[in-house]
């Protein structure tokens, strides 16, 4: 096979190099006319000028001969360089079309490679799944093992944290277990009901746009400063991806009813870790808000919770969130979206702090998010993938848990996506083992025992844990049927931009560019999108000069007030964020709007 690849390598490489060699001699030729046109050209200045110098007739005569030889010269010399520029344009063209022919079969030869490629990909992680999954792969490297030992488990919790052991519990052990943290309330049959609200939305238009020809100049830059079409977005904003993390708020009515604040940890960590299911195969980037772009998702009657969202900032893109539940607990949040394009992927880092407060125990939860990388951002398909460590603490009893999400590693033996981690209380003293994956599971296992085992790769002596039989915390829900088709949207992100009645007009379900490409009319959203960021900018342009007119008069410049948020430092957590201020559900109550601004 290889020599057969070389017989045909060998003529198109001679090929190649008889047209470049008569390429250069035709180019020689080229040169060399030009040469002497410089040259006659020169000459034939220098005779007319002679010829006006002139003043016997007899001379005239002479050099009237000479201007004629000279001229006809330089015409000749024209020509045969007239002559050479076309045979090399002749030349040129036909070994382009060539060429063009043999690159464009090299460019077909590479996609089919990289399918290829990514094909062999997909089976060896299939295999290694299998194998990982297969009893005889566990006979055949615990054949020697005892049949007491034959159930236990070993698996580290984190890359950096001690091993830990597994194993089987006894009936009573298990009985032993809070009885409002059962499994039997999530039991992964996905059946998340809405009354009356819509299961599905457009399907997305099949429109190709090369995304490196947008994004070569902007490497380095960050992502919310980057002019994009709506061919890279999904009809969601920022705004409703953030409120987006309530699809498992169950979790929440859950831990509010745990009497042990250790179980109640366990379950606000599976909630943080459940706000990333809906992302694996979203790699579409939420729309931007626009300064001062409000939304609310109001589910009292169903899930007893109200949401309100409000865009702070549009440069840092910053958004502040509200949550109150009637099934006893508050969450809110500041974030700021820092994104930064790295030429192969894209890293978005929320900065901020997500705040959780249950009204019963007044346990209040404080954590933040990890970061998320778009892959393949020049060929192949594109991926993300989400790494980092989350610290859960709670600040009225000190309990924390560290979460570790792995990175992606294509020769790592885990398994993809991985979450590990562990929950101690205010004495460092670990109570819970946690793992899963952020698209698929979570569960808990609970420490009956720990004791030191043998040494780990680098001599460090290890921690042992024995447990109780893991529990299911959390399973995430089946997509939609045809989610595919429509942005891989979870049941609650189809409902997120169905019109409602009374919202405020500042709401996101009432961006116009958003709502033209949720009905695939792209070109028109594309236009909308346009005029929406130039109508910005310029509302942009009009504060700061407002602004410079106010210092120069030596008065004093207010900042831009969000509506429905203010600034206020915590009281436990000394940390300064805008926390909700009150007033929108009774403006939305009275249906009175008149202090909101006109932003589309």
């Amino acid at each position: 096979m290889s020599s057969h690849l070389g017989a045909l390598a060998q003529p198109d490489r001679a090929l190649i190099q008889g047209a470049l060699k008569t390429l250069a001699s035709k180019l020689e030729d080229l040169s060399t006319c030009n040469e002497l046109i410089g040259k006659h050209g020169a000459a034939l200045q220098r005779s007319l000028s002679e010829l006006e110098d002139l003043r016997a007739p007899t001379d005239g005569a002479d050099k009237l001969k000479s201007v004629n030889e000279r001229a006809t010269l330089l015409r000749i010399t024209s020509n045969a360089m007239i002559n050479a520029c076309q045979d090399f344009v002749d030349l040129a063209e036909a070994h382009s079309r060539r060429w063009q022919r043999a690159l464009q079969y090299e460019r077909e030869q590479r996609h089919h490679l990289e399918e290829t490629i990514e094909q062999l990909a997909k089976q060896h992680n299939s295999l290694e799944r299998a194998w990982r999954e297969s009893p005889s792969a566990e006979g055949t490297l615990e054949g020697e093992s005892s049949e007491e030992n034959e159930d236990i488990e070993f698996f580290d919790a984190m890359e950096d944290s001690p091993a830990f052991i597994t194993v089987p519990a006894d009936d009573h052990s298990q009985h032993s277990l809070s009885s409002n943290w059962s499994q039997d309330d999530n039991d992964g049959s996905g059946s998340y009901l809405r009354r009356g609200r819509r299961r599905r939305i457009p399907d997305k238009p099949n429109y190709s746009l090369n995304l490196w020809s947008i994004m070569k100049n902007c490497i380095g830059k960050e992502l919310s400063k980057i002019p994009m079409p709506v061919n890279f977005n999904e009809p969601l904003s920022m705004l409703q991806r953030l409120t987006e993390d309530l699809e498992y708020s169950e979790l929440l009515d859950r831990a509010a009813r745990c009497d042990s604040s250790l179980e109640q940890m366990c379950l606000v960590a599976a909630f943080s870790v459940s706000s990333y299911s809906t992302t694996v195969h979203r790699t579409g980037k939420p729309f931007n808000p626009l300064l001062g772009e409000t939304y609310e998702l109001d589910r009292v009657e169903e899930y007893g919770y109200r949401s309100i969202c409000e865009q702070i900032s549009h440069h840092p893109p910053a958004a502040a969130h509200h949550v109150i539940s009637q099934r006893g607990w508050t969450l809110w949040q500041e974030i700021t979206i820092d994104s930064k394009f790295r030429g192969k992927y894209i890293s978005i880092m929320p900065l901020g702090h997500i705040h959780l407060k249950f009204h019963t125990s007044g346990n209040h939860y404080v954590w933040s998010k990890v970061t998320s990388t778009v892959h393949n951002i020049i060929v192949g398909k594109l991926w993300i993938d989400q790494s980092g460590d989350i610290i859960i603490m709670n600040h009225r009893n000190k309990d924390k848990c560290h979460l570790k999400f792995s990175p992606y590693s294509y020769f790592s033996r885990d398994v993809p996506r991985k979450v590990t981690g562990v929950v101690m209380d205010g004495e460092a003293c670990t109570h819970y083992i946690l793992s899963g994956t952020w698209d698929d599971k979570m569960e808990s296992a609970k420490i009956i025992e720990s004791s030191h085992g043998c040494g780990g790769s680098e001599g460090k002596q290890k921690t042992v844990y024995q447990t109780l039989p893991p529990k299911l915390m959390w399973k995430k829900y089946p997509l939609p049927e045809n989610a595919e088709n429509m942005h891989y949207f979870s049941s609650l992100a189809l409902t997120l931009n169905e019109p409602e009645d009374g919202v405020a007009p500042t709401d996101s379900r009432f961006r116009p560019d958003q709502r033209l490409m949720e009905a695939g009319l792209w070109d028109e959203a594309n236009a909308e999108k346009q005029r929406l960021e130039e109508r910005q900018r310029l509302e942009r342009r009009k504060r700061e000069a407002q602004a410079n007119l106010a210092l120069e008069e030596g008065k004093e410049t207010e900042s831009y007030q969000p509506l429905w948020f203010e600034k206020r430092t915590d009281t436990e957590t000394g940390e300064s964020s805008y926390v909700y201020k009150g007033g929108y559900w009774e403006a939305k109550d009275r249906q009175d709007w008149s202090h909101c601004p006109a932003i589309f």
